[in-house]
């Protein structure tokens, strides 16, 4: 039954996708907010919840003990009435190759405000496509997240690739009793870049190396100052499937990280897919933000729930970003104020989010992106 008091959501506004499923969920979960999303994935090809989906929203109602309603496959309208969170053992399967990392991004939140440590056994893709790789949620998402003060162990039991899935992670996150707000505005320098080029399966080795040496190519013709430092790993004893691709990270000395990353497809030779992860790096390196595209949505919630005023220096803000923020505002006491900060370098775009969490004030400042 819906309540007369449950927040109405617009699934289909923005980015209009599971980011919308997500962020919702979670911040339900965590103030104790019922909500009704309506026109969920709206504007896409398929319409409504996929298995990942679903298995997200399955996951944060358990964590939860909620009331979810309306969530089938397919379903365009879903309501969660939030009950208290409980810590313990957690399973979620998407019997696809669904992200594992889209699933912790909607439990991991939820589970900080257990009354102890929570474990989660999340079944799907761990190298899928459009969305993190597990690798980057370990290496990126993990070691910024601990600047919050949120400390997690992801065991990572076996790899799955599209379309079979069959991954496999354990994760255990431990509550807190205050996030803590950060402030990531000076870059530094550049001062490490590394990576891991991998197939899995019957695939060659020699498509590892191929992906690992155009990607230290395509890199050495912008940075030429630094080891780079990408190995090349055959996978076959915790991979369900066959694969590759290949993951670049790069540190700066003020503790910033980002990544590139792409994934092997079907008559794309190898080198391509190496050139496309590099470039996807030096595009973020250029930006002089302090994450790069793909950290800055994912921080969003974290901001919104940390104690006091957040600061992160960022590159063009994504429209994921626009969305994790939009729904942070409709559900928190959240006020996000986006300065836009031209400079002369040419390519170089750097916006500053700013996140308060104790104001009540509905004054904004938009940002406009190139």
């Amino acid at each position: 039954m819906e309540s007369a008091d449950m927040q109405q959501l617009d699934g289909s506004v923005m980015e209009g996708g599971g980011q919308i499923l997500r962020v919702s969920a979670a911040l339900s979960c965590i103030t104790g907010t019922a909500v009704k999303i309506t026109k969920i994935r709206a504007g896409r090809s398929t319409p409504g919840l996929r298995p990942q989906h679903l298995s997200g929203l399955q996951l944060v109602s358990d964590v939860c003990s909620g009331s979810l309603q309306g969530a089938t496959l397919g379903s365009t309208d879903i309501s969660l009435t939030p009950g208290k969170i409980h810590s313990g053992n957690h399973t979620a399967d998407t019997e696809t190759a669904g992200s594992v990392c889209l699933l912790l991004q909607v439990a991991l939140p939820c589970a900080l405000y257990a009354d102890a440590s929570s474990q989660f056994c999340l079944k799907g893709g761990t190298n899928a496509e459009m969305a993190p790789q597990i690798d980057y949620t370990i290496k990126v998402f993990k070691p910024i997240l601990e600047k919050f003060g949120v400390h997690f162990d992801c065991d990572l039991k076996m790899r799955g690739y599209y379309p079979k899935g069959g991954g496999e992670i354990l994760v255990t996150v431990n509550p807190v009793k205050e996030l803590q707000p950060v402030n990531m505005t000076e870059r530094g320098n550049i001062t490490k870049i590394y990576g891991r080029a991998f197939v899995a399966g019957v695939l060659p080795f020699k498509l590892a190396k191929d992906m690992s040496s155009a990607a230290v190519r395509t890199i050495r013709r912008e940075i030429k100052d630094l080891y780079i430092n990408i190995q090349s790993l055959q996978e076959k004893e915790m991979a369900c499937g066959s694969g590759n691709g290949i993951i670049i990270l790069a540190e700066s000395s003020t503790g910033c990280l980002y990544a590139g990353s792409a994934l092997g497809k079907k008559g794309v030779y190898a080198d391509k897919i190496g050139i496309e992860a590099a470039e996807m790096l030096l595009k973020n390196i250029r930006h002089n933000g302090c994450v790069d595209e793909f950290l800055q949505d994912q921080l969003i919630i974290f901001m919104a729930l940390a104690k006091g005023t957040s600061r992160i220096r960022t590159g063009p803000v994504t429209l994921h970003t626009q969305t994790a923020i939009h729904m942070a505002e409709q559900l928190t006491q959240t006020h996000t104020p986006q300065t836009h900060t031209h400079t002369h370098t040419p390519q170089t775009h750097t916006r500053h989010i700013a996140t308060d969490t104790h104001t009540h004030t509905h004054t904004h400042t938009h940002t406009h992106t190139t």
